[in-house]
């Protein structure tokens, strides 16, 4: 029984590592089916590897039976918990997050004046919805903007300013 806990507390100490050093020990792998998607992937490893052991182990344990049987339990285990292992890390790995936010993406949003815009040269500040987060920008208009009106980005100045134009209704 003192080789499937072993194998089990190897398989666990595979994981964390794989975990701490995320992709460094990957390139090991990479030639026979490896990387952070590959069936041999030490998370897949690591899986494989515990459930092996911990099985293993309980199955001796628990039964009559021998080594040979708690191996054959162990490794059809294994399999299970490396087959989904390879799927749940593909599934993440196909969860692309969504593009970041473009200076371009605000023109033509709408947002309200926080601090009053002077005409011509003066900044004041607005507060848009970029992607359903509120932020704030520096903000100019040809003519004055008093606070709490509504305004639209005519253009993007610069990462942290826009052109706006009042909503006339």
């Amino acid at each position: 029984m003192g080789w499937f806990l072993g194998l089990g507390i190897l398989g666990l100490v595979l994981l964390v590592l794989s975990l701490l050093f995320d992709g460094v020990l990957e390139g090991v792998l990479d030639g026979v089916g490896g990387g952070p998607d590959g069936f041999l992937s030490l998370p897949v490893i690591a899986g494989f590897v515990s459930a092996l052991g911990f099985m293993g182990a309980i199955v001796l344990g628990t039964t009559g039976t021998g080594a040979g049987v708690a191996t054959g339990a162990g490794v059809l285990a294994g399999v299970v918990v490396a087959w989904l292992t390879l799927g749940f890390s593909r599934a993440l790995m196909r969860d692309g997050a969504a593009p970041a936010p473009r200076g371009e993406d605000l023109t033509g949003s709408s947002g309200s004046v926080v601090t009053a815009i002077p005409g011509g040269h003066g900044y004041g500040e607005v507060l848009l919805n970029l992607r359903g987060q509120p932020v704030k920008y520096a903000a100019k208009a040809s003519r004055p903007v008093p606070r709490g009106a509504e305004v639209w980005v005519e253009s993007v100045l610069s990462p942290s300013s826009v052109t706006v134009r009042p909503v006339e209704r």
